[in-house]
């Protein structure tokens, strides 16, 4: 974990301003089991007009300005987040993220906006049901999707965790604000953080596990075919992937405007 001037640090010399210290967990591999769209809380979203494969959206580099003595990242956050509804503690987390990534796998280039999007469709940012996004990263309730029981639209997949993360020991569900299924979290597990631990629930821990997730077989995510590559391998359908090539547009636009 850096200390708040070893970011500092790390930052101007990335011409970024933002990188936070960063432990990964988990061994690299394939997952058994890709993640399942989760409660999907926000209203109907326009798919982008793009053929999969054709394009990804703009990779969104952030450069905000921060007094001594002033967190970057958040300051940052704090100007964006109203132009474009996402919480600002969520950003933080989408950001650290895509900097972590850039120092641990930097051929992928994703961006945060791609990771953003996903977190704008499967929780709204922590904000599913009424939830706030706390200071600390995490809902204010644990977010757990429906059983994944084999109902009309539902996978089956039965407990693969003993309701450790879920809290159901029949069937998975997915959870926390990335929606990770726990079999799949088991495999890329990490903290975000710095604190030790890698919870599904702690949207730093889960913005990175996504990127790394997206990001794994060598994909680059700033090509066409890496990006609908990694979107649909997190979730196999082309409306969810143009419904979050949309938010990324729209969220890297807003980024822009803030320059």
């Amino acid at each position: 974990m850096l200390t708040a001037l070893g970011r500092l640090a790390v930052a101007v010399a990335l011409l970024a301003a933002l990188v936070g210290g960063i432990g990964l967990l988990g061994a690299f591999g394939t997952p058994s089991a890709a993640p399942v769209a989760g409660p999907q809380p926000v209203q109907e979203l326009r798919p982008a007009p793009v053929e999969p494969g054709s394009a990804a959206p703009p990779v969104e580099e952030p450069i905000p300005q921060a007094g001594p003595g002033v967190d970057p990242v958040r300051h940052w956050a704090d100007q964006v987040s109203a132009d474009i509804d996402v919480p600002a503690r969520a950003l933080v987390s989408y950001v650290n993220a895509d900097l972590a990534m850039r120092r641990h796998q930097p051929g992928c280039r994703i961006s945060w906006t791609t990771l953003a999007g996903i977190g704008r469709i499967e929780s709204d940012h922590g904000r599913y049901g009424g939830a706030l996004l706390r200071e600390d990263a995490r809902p204010s309730r644990p977010i757990i999707g429906v059983p994944l029981d084999g109902t009309p639209g539902v996978r089956v997949i039965g407990d693969t965790d003993g309701g450790a993360l879920d809290g159901d020991r029949l069937y998975d569900r997915a959870v926390g604000p990335m929606q990770f299924i726990p079999s799949t979290w088991r495999k890329w597990a990490t903290d975000g953080n710095g604190d030790g631990l890698g919870d599904p629930q702690n949207l730093d821990d889960a913005a990175t596990a996504a990127a790394r997730y997206l990001c794994n077989g060598g994909r680059n995510m700033s090509t066409g075919p890496g990006w609908w590559s990694g979107l649909l391998s997190y979730n196999n359908s082309e409306e969810y992937g143009q419904k979050v090539f949309g938010l990324a547009e729209k969220y890297a636009a807003a980024g822009n405007r803030r320059r």
